[in-house]
């Protein structure tokens, strides 16, 4: 338990043992906890100088209750022991610098990387506390939010349908409600005609591939946030279809798909700029409010973002470190005593 993120009733059933009484016991007498000398200030930010390396990663994850903590951590590590480098609660600007200020100057100068997504909160502690260290934005987010612009766009098309399609019953029930009036009265329509019968139930349009709009849209979530070349068959009609459809969409996956490119290719910064240059131009003609937000953030943090093309650095390893401690606290079925915790962490990864 001291090596692995496992909890004590997991140890239960193969070793014969009641969990919850080994559980007590390694927290009270086993696992050195009760003379942990980080104890009386654990809850509020933890430092391990030791871990410290040319490289890091900064990001905030969940303890328990939606309680927000900022980690700090080792790139070169992968995620195993030695990745914690702080953690510390809140994401509040003052309070992690004065953690990280507990590091000695000399150890924060020889960071020269900080990866880190597009929090503004977050630049300000890279920028107050490792004075040397380049930031790397992590391209996974940058187009994370180009294709959440995207799918805006497909919620908007989905709600207009929606409203459409509503509005198509309604006028088919009004409709079937004056025919069955005018049966009574035995009268024919304008055209001398019998009234249609009273039982006709709606049909929404279906397109060729069995959907209705709606359904369409609903279903073309996934297929946009892929290449076009991992589409099944049925993705691939459902897509075309899509674009006949709403030709805006055609173009809010095109300007995704150009930015992916720009990010899988082997250029230079120089080369990067001018990429997005081109890019920033395309949005402009596109003129889609999302994506006129988007291109905004990144030309401002431009810079930041293309440091990417210098050695290809994302911020994997702190998202895989977040993915390990959240899958531990699951396992744990939430955190009851947060100071347990974060030391079972400082063990594990520290």
């Amino acid at each position: 338990m001291d090596t692995f993120p496992i909890t004590a009733r997991s140890l239960a059933r193969p070793y014969h043992i009641k969990g919850d009484d080994f559980e007590r016991a390694y927290k009270e007498f086993l696992s050195g906890y009760r003379t942990w000398k980080d104890l009386t200030h654990a809850d509020k930010w933890l430092i391990f100088p030791r871990n410290i390396g040319p490289r890091l990663s900064i990001d905030e994850t969940s303890m328990s209750d939606g309680e927000l903590y900022t980690i700090v951590s080792n790139k070169d590590t992968h995620g195993k022991k030695g990745a914690l480098v702080a953690i510390v609660k809140g994401t509040r600007i003052e309070d992690v610098k004065n953690a990280l200020e507990r590091i000695l100057w000399c150890l924060r100068a020889k960071v020269l990387e900080v990866t880190m997504d597009l929090s503004e909160s977050m630049r300000a502690i890279v920028l107050g506390t490792f004075p040397y260290a380049r930031i790397t934005v992590d391209r996974f987010h940058v187009q994370k939010d180009c294709y959440e612009a995207m799918q805006q766009l497909r919620v908007k098309h989905r709600r207009e349908e929606q409203r459409a399609l509503v509005e198509a019953r309604e006028q088919h029930r009004l409709r079937n409600k004056r025919n069955k009036a005018r049966r009574k009265k035995g009268k024919k329509d304008p055209r001398g005609r019998k009234p249609n019968r009273t039982n006709q139930k709606f049909q929404p349009e279906r397109l060729s591939n069995g959907d209705t709009r709606c359904e369409l849209l609903a279903r073309s979530r996934y297929l946009l946030m892929v290449p076009g070349n991992c589409w099944t068959p049925s993705q691939k009609e459902r897509a075309r279809l899509l674009f006949e459809l709403y030709p805006n969409l055609k173009t809010a996956y095109s300007l995704c798909h150009s930015l992916r490119m720009i990010f899988n290719q082997k250029i230079t910064p120089e080369s990067a700029h001018e990429s997005l240059k081109d890019w920033y131009n395309k949005v402009t003609d596109f003129n889609d409010d999302n994506f006129n937000t988007v291109s905004a953030t990144i030309y401002t943090r431009e810079k930041e973002i293309i440091n990417y093309f210098i050695d290809r650095q994302t911020n994997a390893s702190a998202e895989s470190l977040n993915a390990k401690i959240k899958n531990f606290r699951a396992q744990l079925r939430g955190v009851v005593d947060v100071k347990f915790f974060l030391f079972r962490l400082s063990l594990i990864f520290g």
